[in-house]
């Protein structure tokens, strides 16, 4: 007999972000999950992502496809799915669920690499004013991860967003510029990022928010990746 999912509430789930706490799960069927809130946060400074020269070079010549919103399923998926050396992900079927709810509502968002026709790599996680919360990333061939966050940070700057939250230090987040702050800087920065949208802990469309498309200069639902390589690595490395 199988175990009872538990359905996490959307607007329980906003509520806790925005209070700098999130959900995760033990292992991809786990039917309950807990919540966190880390004493030390990682979170990637916009101004300061480290573009090596091998990096830069891969976004530059568009060696992948990058796109965002065109394949949010198949990325949260992918993501949770077990690999070698990886055997157990924290993305349980409610996670997974909630978050396809916020894609629905506006508020979750993916950017996506392909090699041809085929996924290999990407990542998801949650807009709310100007702070987004990266919850995971995939890569199924090298730099395919550091690709999508390249492109993630360029749209974030171009959007008007202040905050990436990482969650957890790793080194390869560290590599890419990531830094960790304790929980009083986290929450001020958070509240800072938040404090134009004062509806946004309830999911309101109508709170003021930073824009995840506008590096498109579009306001299509869907984005397919207009935008050039080698325009990426110029935001990327233009200083105000």
């Amino acid at each position: 007999m199988s175990a009872r999912i538990e359905a996490l509430d959307p607007a329980l789930v906003l509520g806790a972000y925005s209070v700098g706490v999130f959900p995760m799960a033990d292992h991809r069927d786990a039917d309950s999950v807990y919540w966190v809130e880390p004493r030390r946060r990682a979170i990637l400074p916009l101004d300061g992502f480290h573009l090596s020269r091998s990096l830069r070079k891969t976004i530059a010549a568009d060696r992948f496809r990058v796109t965002a919103d065109t394949a949010f399923a198949e990325t949260i998926r992918l993501c949770a799915e077990s690999v070698d050396g990886r055997p157990e992900t924290w993305i349980n079927h409610s996670i997974e669920q909630v978050f396809l709810r916020f894609r629905g509502m506006g508020l979750a968002h993916s950017v996506e690499c392909w090699l041809d026709d085929r996924l290999v790599g990407g990542l998801y996680g949650l807009a709310l004013g100007r702070a987004f919360f990266g919850e995971s990333m995939v890569s199924r061939v090298p730099d395919a991860s550091k690709v999508a966050i390249a492109w993630l940070v360029a749209r974030l700057r171009a959007g008007g967003f202040t905050l990436l939250d990482c969650q957890f230090m790793t080194p390869h987040l560290a590599s890419l510029g990531a830094i960790e702050v304790d929980r009083a800087r986290y929450m001020a920065l958070l509240a800072d990022a938040l404090s134009d949208s004062p509806s946004a802990a309830a999911g309101s469309s109508s709170a003021r928010a930073a824009d995840f498309r506008a590096l498109d200069g579009t306001a299509r639902l869907t984005v397919s990746g207009p935008v050039a390589g080698k325009d990426v690595v110029q935001l990327l490395t233009h200083t105000s």
